[in-house]
């Protein structure tokens, strides 16, 4: 039986000048509309715009995980070699698995772009019943990597006994296996 619990999805835009005001979180906003396009089931949003310091983004992903509960994380930003990207270590910290083909998957698809994809640590990982995803923080690469892997989003969220997502697949469509579709 399908869950159809309104999704929360996370939203964290790991950035030290957009956390100061020094420019406009655009990472953040690509993500909220990119899942605007994408998602015809109700959902609501978490959303935080922090600094790249690894113990706030553990915090963060574990208060949006463990207490406002939300199927779905979505991080942008501290995912490149800088040494204050520290996104994914974060991210593996607070998972109890990571999806390695999320990343993988997300890199091939940026390499058809630039060159420099190869340079980005972008990863995934499950922690209870819910799926943490960075992304980079470039708004045109987070389409382009959403575009990628989301269509194997809602079917994991559904293996964690998470809310049934609904997609408009005019727009992206999600993969289920025939038993687990909308009737």
């Amino acid at each position: 039986m399908k869950n159809t619990t309104i999704a929360k999805i996370g939203i964290i835009t790991v950035s030290d000048r957009a956390s100061a005001g020094v420019y406009d979180d655009l990472s953040g906003t690509a993500i909220i509309d990119t899942l605007n396009e994408y998602l015809t089931s109700d959902w609501e949003k978490e959303y935080k715009v922090i600094p790249d310091e690894q113990d706030l983004i553990e915090k963060t992903m574990i208060h949006m995980v463990d207490e406002l509960h939300c199927c779905l994380v979505i991080t942008t930003g501290g995912t490149g070699p800088a040494k204050r990207d520290v996104t994914p270590e974060a991210t593996e910290a607070v998972c109890d698995r990571m999806m390695p083909g999320f990343g993988e998957l997300m890199r091939a698809e940026s390499l058809q772009y630039v060159p420099t994809a190869i340079l980005s640590r972008q990863t995934a990982g499950l922690r209870n019943e819910s799926l943490i995803l960075n992304l980079p923080g470039k708004p045109k690469s987070i389409r382009e990597c959403l575009d990628a892997v989301f269509p194997a989003i809602p079917y994991c969220i559904d293996l964690m006994n998470g809310p049934f997502l609904e997609c408009d697949e005019a727009i992206i469509k999600p993969f289920r296996p025939k038993n687990k579709t909308a009737k």
